[in-house]
């Protein structure tokens, strides 16, 4: 089987590694078999296939293209750590990741040795103490604990245990944020899950006047019957909003003939929509809340894509832009997200989306979702991986370029 078949039946997805301050130490790269396609890719030969897909990834899309700059963590096969297939990178971007269900025999050993010194970052993926492994951790960098598969107090034991070697501990699948404080207490040095994109919900506390103002600006630009002199008021009374959107406008993004210097001047050449939906991104890059930037860039990666792929579920795309970048809202504001859309006049069909995951605008939802988590298993009919990798990359691309416009 081909390179370019392979590739078109393996979906790259990636997932954020925090640091203490919540501010992105690394990204994992995924790389997934749709279980639901005909490829041939399956147990027997998914480890040379994969393999294969790496580079293959790597040569054709390039590794900055993915990561924006942050390490990568890749999990490596049995094929790669012996070196059957070679690396198509160097240890300045990659942090090498041994999977759990490696048997650390000593040619293993011996060859993240030799990956150690060519200085190479290590981690030990899913990792359990077994007093066999010591060789392993001796040569390792960084530790994943998964905490889905300890209990409390054998995570403690496990952290006790693990302060006696060089080690980093990476707290893996940390879904709420008691987790995130009980790791953090035990000494954690980095964070993997999404617990970041859940709502820290403290009942009777008020919104920040920051989150007010932003909250206030977003309920106006939602108004279905909002017209452009409202717009332009609502704008007008912001400095920092009109600043931002005007540099924007005038990015290379946009590529207009001349320097616009007034929103009436952008409305002729964008249209109200896009007027809005830039003013909407700029009041939610204005709230101060844990992981910021990167809950930023997910919401901007979920609205790009879906905007693509939205023909594959028969949805708008304007409309899907909307929706993908609102999904973050609750965790933006720290508040349900049946309380907030009691507040923001979004259509029904995206609050419904929003809520339950109904309609065909839900189903858009849960997909970039589950695509994000590195969980699809089933695909549209009229969506290929190789379009879907193709959204993604380019939602990437547009997510790092925004945020650095607007910033």
């Amino acid at each position: 089987m081909s390179s370019d078949s392979l590739s078109n039946s393996i979906f790259l997805a990636r997932q954020p590694i925090f640091d203490n301050n919540l501010d992105v130490f690394a990204y994992e790269l995924l790389f997934r078999t749709n279980q639901s396609n005909q490829s041939g890719v399956n147990a027997d030969n998914g480890d040379i296939a994969t393999s294969q897909v790496i580079n293959h990834t790597f040569l054709e899309f390039g590794i900055e293209r993915v990561l924006d700059g942050k390490l990568g963590f890749i999990n490596l096969t049995r094929t790669f750590l012996t070196g059957a297939i070679s690396l198509p990178f160097n240890h300045d971007h990659i942090v090498l990741e041994v999977l759990e269900d490696i048997v650390a025999d000593e040619e293993i050993i011996q060859s993240v040795k030799k990956f150690s010194k060519q200085g190479f970052t290590i981690a030990l993926d899913d990792f359990i103490f077994r007093e066999d492994l010591k060789p392993l951790v001796a040569v390792a960098d960084i530790i994943k604990i998964d905490l889905l598969a300890l209990s409390e107090q054998e995570l403690i034991e496990h952290v006790q245990i693990l302060r006696q070697f060089n080690v980093k501990l990476l707290a893996e699948k940390v879904e709420s944020e008691a987790q995130f404080q009980l790791c953090k207490d035990l000494g954690f040095d980095y964070y993997q899950g999404f617990f970041f994109c859940k709502p820290t919900i403290i009942n009777d506390k008020p919104l920040p006047e920051n989150k007010i103002s932003s909250l206030r600006i977003l309920t106006e630009l939602q108004r279905p019957d909002i017209d452009f002199d409202e717009v332009e008021e609502l704008i007008k009374h912001d400095i920092t909003l009109s600043y931002k959107l005007l540099r924007c406008i005038n990015s290379a993004a946009f590529s207009l003939p001349r320097r616009i210097d007034s929103l009436r001047q952008a409305v002729l050449f964008l249209g109200l929509n896009a007027i809005k939906s830039w003013a909407t991104i700029i009041a939610f890059s204005s709230i101060d809340s844990p992981a910021t930037k990167e809950l930023l860039t997910i919401g901007l990666i979920r609205a790009k894509m879906a905007e693509i792929i939205a023909p594959a579920f028969a949805c708008n795309p304007d409309t899907s832009f909307m929706l993908g970048f609102f999904s973050i809202a609750d965790a933006m504001f720290n508040k349900p997200m049946t309380e907030l859309l009691k507040t923001i006049p979004v259509t029904e069909p995206i609050k419904r989306a929003l809520e339950t995951n109904e309609g065909e605008l839900g189903q858009l939802l849960l997909f970039t979702q589950q695509h994000e988590r590195g969980s699809v298993t089933t695909m549209p009919k009229t969506l290929s991986i190789s379009q879907l990798n193709d959204a993604f990359l380019t939602a990437t691309d547009w997510a790092s370029y925004s945020l650095n416009t607007i910033k």
